[in-house]
Formats: structure tokens, sequence, C-alpha cells
């Protein structure tokens, strides 16, 4: 995990791929995100979470105070996000947005799945960057917020991510997604910052 910015009031991270966000139970899932930070930041607090498998960019808060206006910023839409992913397949759209509502699978928990009767509202927008053999990479950028919402919204648009043991288990070694912009306005001064991050494939 690298710190790429810190002041008093935000740190800013890359989180690798395969750690937690925040701890999970038992002692062999206490290693995460928060924990490492608040080693050398403790009034570190966590705002937004990425999946385990997800590496990236995440935005901490330094005390309650900055926390509430990040956390307040999120909720209203205010943070622009953007992600990298390679996916299966040749996406044959340049653009487009995914509008696909979505609910948690409870017999298959944690996965998520789309229901137009009873999902919750659900968008993300993609871009292609460029095409491989049989394999694409998009930009995707998520309106909403639900939970594991680009790996399902890609599954279910028939171009899953590579590396999804979850949702489409193959040969990758790790899920092919990674957070690579993040941008909100700093919840002390209100100046707006951004921050990019390269992704490792």
């Amino acid at each position: 995990m690298k710190v790429i910015f810190s002041d008093e009031t935000i740190i800013i991270i890359e989180k690798p791929a395969g750690l937690l966000s925040v701890p999970g139970r038992g002692a062999s899932k206490q290693d995460s995100v928060n924990s490492r930070v608040q080693e050398t930041y403790p009034d570190a607090l966590i705002v937004h979470r990425l999946d385990m498998a997800t590496s990236g960019l995440m935005v901490l808060a330094r005390g309650k105070t900055a926390h509430r206006k990040l956390s307040n910023q999120f909720e209203r839409g205010q943070v622009q996000k953007s992600y990298i992913a390679i996916v299966h397949g040749l996406v044959s759209q340049e653009t487009s947005e995914i509008n696909a509502p979505l609910i948690c699978d409870w017999p298959n928990r944690p996965k998520q799945m789309v229901d137009f009767d009873i999902g919750k509202p659900s968008q993300t927008q993609f871009k292609v960057i460029s095409k491989g053999a049989n394999t694409t990479r998009v930009e995707l950028i998520p309106i909403s917020g639900r939970t594991h919402q680009l790996r399902v919204h890609m599954l279910w648009v028939g171009h899953p991510i590579c590396g999804d043991v979850l949702y489409n288990p193959d040969e990758y070694p790790r899920l092919m997604l990674h957070a690579q912009s993040l941008a909100f306005a700093h919840p002390e001064t209100g100046a707006q910052m951004s921050f990019a991050s390269v992704p490792d494939f």
C-alpha cells in the first residue's frame, strides 16, 4: 500500500489488489487499508471502500469533521471516480451507459444481481480504450455506487471483467479492475482535489 498524498485533513492511498479496505471477521482478516493507515495516522477514518480484489485510489479522512464532509460528498454524488478494467470479449459500442438495477443475491451472498422489479437504480458509463485479441480495455465511470456494481454490470452486458473469481472464474491471476482517478472538494478548504493512478496491467 502506498500513501500518495496527505495533509491535516485527508490521506490518499493506492490500495493493492488483495487487501481489505476494513478489517473482516477473524484473526486472519485484520490486515486492511484502515489498520495500516492508522499505524501512521491514528485519526484516519475510512470514507469509502474498494472490493478486496480491486486496486487503486482511496481517500481517508482525518477526524470526524472531515469524515462527515467527505461522506456527504459521496452520498450526494459529488465525487468523480473512474476505473480501468480489462473485460472479456470485444466490446462493440465505443461508449455507452448501462442502466440495470441491482440487489443482493441473498442465497449466494456476497453476490449481487440485476433485478428490474426490486433492484436499486444503478448506472455505469463506459468507454472503450483499446482492444486485444479477445479482450477490451475500458474506462468505467460509476454514476451510482452499488456493491459490485462495475463487476455485475459488465457481466450483465456479456463482457465480464477478467480475473473475477466471484462472478466469472478464469485464468487471470487477479481482478483486472483499478480505481484510476478520484476528484472531490477538499473538506477544509473547498479546493478541488484530483488524483490519478496507473494500473499495473
